[in-house]
């Protein structure tokens, strides 16, 4: 496990996520830091490479954070990123563009095969994170958004419920008890 790269990717998603630049404000680094925290849940599931899954959690909306007008084809412009950063810290050529697919197929809204466990596990971690981050969706829905107390928690209920029907049939098992408690809460 290359421990220097995955400490040198948090603090650098840390840096970027704190610029003004960033549209998505902090809300966002912590939801990359949920990505990786199930990510690397999703990897002692199902046998997959954990230092690849963690790698590509970390940069999956490094785009998105660096640069807004990125966002509708972060997932592309991110890989781009990601083989640029990866190669100037001297990674595994071989691993790089293993990373690279899981970057590119990691969004939901996007019909892409996920034709490795890897790319499955970013893509799930992705989908799941947001029960993570509930406060941050409430936030969304009241202050940015300006939605009144019914209206707000019917947004995050349906965001959740679509962040939940996009997980693969194992990952809906596996996430299924958090799933139905964050849903009775609201």
């Amino acid at each position: 496990m290359r421990t220097d790269i995955l400490e040198y990717l948090h603090n650098e998603i840390y840096t970027r996520c704190k610029k003004p630049a960033n549209k998505f404000g902090m809300g966002c680094y912590f939801h990359i830091e949920a990505v990786v925290k199930n990510g690397a849940l999703l990897t002692e599931q199902y046998g997959a490479d954990k230092e690849i899954v963690m790698i590509a959690a970390w940069l999956h909306d490094i785009a998105s954070i660096t640069d807004y007008s990125l966002y509708e084809m972060h997932h592309l412009h991110g890989a781009e990123m990601a083989h640029d950063i990866l190669t100037s810290l001297s990674y595994d050529k071989a691993k790089i563009p293993l990373i690279q697919t899981c970057i590119k197929n990691h969004r939901g809204s996007q019909d892409t095969p996920r034709n490795s466990i890897e790319e499955l596990c970013v893509a799930d971690a992705d989908a799941i994170s947001h029960f993570d981050s509930v406060p941050s969706l409430l936030y969304l829905a009241y202050v940015i958004r300006g939605m009144d107390i019914e209206e707000g928690k019917e947004f995050v209920r349906q965001k959740l419920d679509r962040s939940y029907q996009k997980l693969s049939t194992q990952s809906k098992l596996y996430y299924q008890t958090k799933y139905e408690h964050v849903m009775n809460i609201l």
